[in-house]
């Protein structure tokens, strides 16, 4: 096993103890956790699973990371930061720095488990954070957006990102996902499309 085999696997959950027919105490570690990690953890699974926007690297802000854990094995990550901007991009000036945090990134070893971290994080997770709202951006070019559309997320704009002056990445055009989605928005859009189709 190497280095990186071990920081992956260092992130375990906590163990409890269960008491046994002849009354002694054993050790039971839960199969399956959802718990903190730390950010190198989390960027060593980011490199070694190919996500497109790499590791997790804004300065010296840290970020709220966290693994889905199975057997004591990180099979996906979840990381959340502050904006990077003042507000959000779109025109969503009301959502900004000290009301909303970014989801900023979500990968993991196979296909499926995505969509059971994000809802693990924004039901456990999110609830606890400061802040009243979350975003996420969703590359325009690479990705439809599912994961956050069949977990109830609202696509609320879109917007484009500037040269990466790290790694001079272009900028790309993307599309602003929110927790939780606005009902009041959702209403009115929802209404305008019924009387645009009553009066075409």
């Amino acid at each position: 096993m190497n280095s990186s085999d071990k920081l992956v696997e260092t992130a375990k959950p906590m163990e409890t103890t269960l008491v046994s027919q002849v009354g002694t105490e054993e050790p039971l570690v839960p199969m399956i956790a959802f718990d903190a990690i730390d950010l190198p953890t989390a960027n060593e699974c980011l490199r070694r699973w190919g996500h497109k926007m790499g590791p997790l690297a804004r300065g010296k802000q840290s970020a709220w990371c966290h693994g889905l854990i199975v057997n004591g094995k990180v099979v996906a990550v979840t990381t959340a930061s502050y904006l990077i901007a003042p507000v959000v991009g779109g025109g969503l000036r009301h959502l900004a720095r000290n009301n909303t945090l970014e989801l900023s990134r979500l990968c993991a070893e196979r296909g499926g488990l995505c969509r059971v971290a994000i809802r693990l994080w924004r039901e456990f997770v999110f609830p606890q954070l400061p802040f009243q709202f979350a975003i996420s951006y969703q590359d325009a070019d690479l990705h439809r957006g599912h994961t956050y559309r069949f977990d109830g997320w609202q696509r609320v704009g879109r917007a484009r990102s500037g040269p990466d002056t790290r790694s001079g990445r272009p900028g790309r055009d993307k599309w602003v996902w929110l927790w939780p989605p606005q009902v009041h928005e959702v209403n009115v859009v929802s209404t305008a499309l019924a009387k645009h189709q009553e009066n075409p």
